[in-house]
């Protein structure tokens, strides 16, 4: 009797579980083992022929100074992410979760960027910075305005950033007003009853109790940002002069134009455990927050 009914449990979970495993597998595990086999080769995608090299593919990953300095471009770009996209979607999911009227519209405008795809979102942002900002600067003679940010390396930077922001804060603006939603309201009444102003009990009750929607937001905003490439392509396309290329691009330019797959997994390995040690360092440092709080 126990057999039988392990094997019904098993037979239950193969026929439930086994098409998502089947998926999860051939999706992501297998990809995941081939790639890191791949790094160990010098395996050429035209002949089909490999060789294993051992680990010299990783230590071109650190003597090569195109994928430093996109790594480099890259940090700086998710650092500005983070910022400017938490510091806007947190604001914003504030005056939402407000007594302001017309919440409902102004929710799906928000949210609606982030229904565009990157390639999509790249190309409109393509025609606001190329044609239509000259004009308007032209026109009204706003300087900054007046030459397209994308012929421009530092004013490039500012495009991808303001771009990506657009996209990311709606998702960003419902999650904080989850946050905001569970926060008690009987425990911000007791605090304006013993005089607190809305500024403090902001900072002192709000913020930390929606530790857990921050930790939520800073890392979907790191991870999302770190491995961008869509956006990056369509938008500037690694220019002017390769001055915006991110380490994802350029990740795709070694493996698949320079026909180096061994190299470039072995910087995607790289990015990928960059990423994910950034991701639980900021992960464990705010829990430890939301613990004292």
């Amino acid at each position: 009797m126990r057999q039988n009914k392990k094997l019904k449990n098993i037979g239950l979970f193969l026929l439930f579980g086994g098409p998502t495993l089947f998926i999860f597998s051939a999706v992501i595990v297998i990809p995941f083992i081939f790639g890191l086999y791949l790094t160990f080769t010098n395996w050429s995608v035209a002949t089909g022929d490999s060789t294993f090299v051992g680990l010299s593919n990783y230590a071109e990953v650190f003597t090569d100074k195109d994928f430093l300095t996109s790594f480099w471009f890259t940090i700086k770009y998710v650092f500005a992410c983070l910022v400017f996209a938490n510091f806007f979607a947190f604001f914003i999911a504030l005056a939402l979760t407000s007594k302001i009227k017309g919440k409902g519209l102004l929710r799906t405008g928000f949210f609606t960027p982030n229904l565009i795809g990157g390639i999509v979102l790249g190309y409109l942002w393509q025609i606001l910075f190329s044609r239509v900002m000259p004009y308007l600067g032209d026109q009204y003679n706003w300087g900054i305005f007046e030459k397209s940010w994308l012929g421009d390396p530092d004013k490039a930077f500012w495009a991808l950033v303001v771009a990506s922001v657009w996209q990311l804060v709606g998702y960003l603006v419902i999650i904080y007003m989850a946050g905001f939603a569970s926060v008690p309201k009987d425990v911000l009444e007791a605090a304006s009853i013993d005089g607190a102003n809305y500024f403090q009990g902001l900072r002192k009750i709000i913020i930390p109790l929606s530790i857990p929607s921050i930790i939520i937001c800073f890392f979907l905003t790191i991870t999302r940002a770190f491995l961008a490439y869509d956006i990056n392509l369509s938008l500037t396309d690694g220019g002017p002069y390769n001055s915006t290329e991110m380490v994802s691009y350029h990740i795709v330019q070694k493996a698949f134009l320079s026909n180096d797959f061994g190299a470039g997994q072995a910087e995607a390995i790289v990015l990928f455990l960059a990423v994910a040690l950034i991701a639980i360092t900021q992960t464990y440092i705010l829990k430890k927050r939301e613990v004292e709080a």
